[in-house]
């Protein structure tokens, strides 16, 4: 929920009505050597603009990366593989509303195509992402906790906005995140649903929520201690301080650290075209099998493994990876089907 830019020494304590939400916002602004917060415009376009048109030449192909543009994100396919762009470099990429409406249809949309093969998010300008947008939310949302009903509706706000996060948990193929700046409070909640994320060496992390008098509520404090020491969390989490990216490096949030923002895109999306040259259900398989092996016994994990691999097992595509091996060519496999709900049909 609500949070902003950090600064750890910095402990406001203020109301959040429209004023000091405002004077708050300017001077984290400040902070972050000038970088310029402001409300979207009201002339930003409204609604969901992109399509999920692919470009299927192989991975390693050259290509012409077909671009969707919405307001806060942008959104091309290079030939199997997706890069998402956070694209509000002049609001230092906050989240508001909108921001969480577009990401979910286009989440949504990417896991039904079945075209994408791997999926690359990486941010424009300075940071990241400074986290939740305090002025859209505190005017968006009204926390209610003078009833227990109230206090009920925040409980399904929050899980609503969990859902969002967690479909980059869910979704049929890898997400790769190639982090810069600033990695902020509602941002963290948001790569720690990603597979894999890269850094470049400026990175930092901040669970900023506790600077600002809250609990971390959409992911992080759920998902970081599943890939970090539990220790370490809690010296994060309580204290709200940064943590460097060469810290999350030897702590293991993040697999690889980059002297720049463009080494680090580039290993993110050399990372998800290798994805992309395998084939697509073994993927969904080892994705689906991690993830239920990190939440459940080693005994039911390997009872489960069986079950899928009987149930997505391809004689066909061992053949073909093993030939494409011995005359050295790409392989051929095909995409994923494309998911129809039954609400949808007809």
């Amino acid at each position: 929920m609500p949070q902003a830019c950090p600064q750890p020494p910095f402990h406001p304590i203020f109301e959040l009505n429209q004023t000091s939400v405002l004077v708050f916002i300017a001077f984290i602004a400040m902070l972050f050597d000038g970088a310029e917060l402001r409300r979207a415009s009201d002339s930003e376009p409204r609604g969901l603009h992109y399509s999920l048109g692919m470009n299927t030449a192989s991975p390693t192909a050259p290509h012409t990366p077909a671009a969707n543009t919405t307001s806060c994100f942008s959104l091309q396919h290079i030939g199997h593989v997706a890069h998402l762009v956070l694209n509000r470099p002049q609001a230092m990429n906050t989240m508001h509303p909108r921001f969480w409406r577009e990401l979910d249809g286009i989440l949504t949309d990417l896991h039904k195509a079945g075209k994408a093969r791997a999926l690359v998010i990486s941010s424009t300008g300075k940071h990241f992402s400074a986290g939740m947008a305090l002025d859209k939310f505190s005017s968006a949302i009204q926390m209610n906790d003078q009833s227990p009903e109230g206090r009920a509706a925040i409980f399904d706000s929050l899980t609503d906005m969990q859902a969002t996060f967690t479909k980059l948990e869910s979704l049929r193929i890898p997400v790769i995140v190639a982090l810069h700046g600033g990695c902020i409070g509602g941002a963290v909640d948001m790569v720690t649903a990603c597979c894999i994320r890269y850094a470049s060496a400026d990175a930092f992390f901040c669970i900023q929520e506790i600077n600002i008098g809250m609990v971390a509520d959409v992911g992080t404090l759920q998902r970081l201690p599943k890939l970090i020491p539990e220790a370490i969390v809690k010296e994060y989490a309580y204290t709200g301080r940064r943590m460097t990216a060469a810290k999350a490096r030897a702590y293991g949030l993040v697999n690889e650290v980059f002297d720049t923002q463009e080494a680090t895109l580039a290993a993110a999306l050399q990372c998800a075209q290798e994805i992309a040259s395998k084939p697509p259900i073994a993927i969904w398989g080892t994705k689906q099998a991690i993830h239920y092996a990190r939440d459940h016994a080693t005994e039911d994990a390997l009872k489960q493994m069986g079950w899928l691999q009987a149930g997505i097992w391809s004689n066909a595509h061992v053949h073909e990876a093993v030939a494409a091996m011995k005359e050295k060519r790409a392989a051929e496999f095909p995409a994923l089907d494309q998911l129809v709900a039954f609400k949808d049909a007809g």
